[in-house]
């Protein structure tokens, strides 16, 4: 077996013991039915982190993950992540993220700590390793069609259930909790709004939603030109290293959540196409038509 293989293996293993903290290296070392220095060797040399260095640094990102997602008391997740008091998690986390875990949950960061390997916590549960392959924007578009047409099914499954008499009402527009009371104003504030908001939170930053009430349209032509740059150079960045499945956190939910840049770009373009289409419609009520219908494939097709 390959030094990759068995590196491999070593994480699988490791991910499936990771709450049993009566096993040491040598257990897991016979598990793989290789000598403890072995084992040694074949970690360190791959990692760059002996096994149980390894071991302590994905159970911290474990616990950083359950702090920033979930209201646990910090005992119980020190507990969790193999430590035998408050005091020596407490001294380990700072160590590793710089703040005690009170003071960590309360303003959080990145859950991945720096290693050579490549492998870490993946949310909600496991390990990860590195990816042989990188996720690509054409595996994002395919995994979006997929869904479209997920979707429509479902939809047509809970259509059968209705008579005729619902299927044939006339629908009024219902935007019930995506927009409150939407306006042309509030609409285009809000597109830019998103990716100025997305923005805030990779950086970890609150976005103040203030500036969204009544916002003059020079207001709004002055924020686009500056965070739409931001946020297609940033996406333009992840698609082309490949991480889109990579995870950040938004600390501003309450409770805090774990996303993948793969999901945000999806999430987005969901919802801004619903509000670029009745944006479309308002501006057409006032007598605005050369846009169309805001149909992107001529636009797609052109050269870039």
């Amino acid at each position: 077996m390959s030094t990759t293989d068995l590196f491999g293996a070593f994480v699988e293993t490791l991910a499936s013991h990771l709450d049993d903290h009566d096993v040491d290296g040598g257990d897991l070392a016979a598990r793989m039915y290789l000598s403890r220095s072995h084992l040694d060797r074949v970690v360190a040399a791959t990692a760059g982190e002996t096994p149980g260095r390894f071991r302590r640094r994905v159970l911290l990102e474990r616990a950083a993950f359950r702090l920033c997602t979930t209201r646990t008391a910090v005992l119980d997740i020190a507990v969790e992540a193999g430590y035998s008091s408050h005091e020596a998690f407490t001294r380990a986390f700072s160590r590793a993220y710089g703040s005690a875990p009170s003071v960590w949950r309360s303003a959080p960061t990145r859950i991945q700590l720096d290693t050579p390997s490549g492998v870490h916590f993946h949310p909600p549960g496991g390990l990860r390793l590195p990816a042989r392959e990188k996720v690509t924007a054409m595996d994002l578009l395919t995994r979006m069609v997929e869904h479209h047409v997920w979707l429509v099914g479902e939809m047509v499954d809970r259509a059968a259930s209705l008579d005729s008499g619902v299927l044939d009402e006339p629908i009024a527009l219902s935007v019930e909790g995506v927009d409150d009371d939407p306006t042309l104003r509030s609409l285009l504030s809000r597109l830019i709004g998103q990716m100025h908001m997305w923005n805030e939170v990779i950086a970890q930053r609150g976005y103040d939603w203030s500036v969204e009430l009544q916002e003059p349209v020079a207001s709004m032509a002055g924020r686009l030109e500056t965070q739409g740059d931001i946020f297609r150079t940033h996406l333009r960045d992840v698609i082309a290293d490949g991480r889109l499945d990579e995870t950040f956190i938004d600390a501003h939910c309450n409770p805090p959540e774990v996303f993948t840049y793969g999901g945000l770009i999806a999430h987005v373009l969901t919802f801004a196409a619903h509000r670029r289409t009745l944006v479309v419609g308002a501006l057409a009520s006032a007598g605005v038509h050369d846009l169309g219908y805001g149909d992107p494939r001529k636009w797609v097709a052109e050269p870039v």
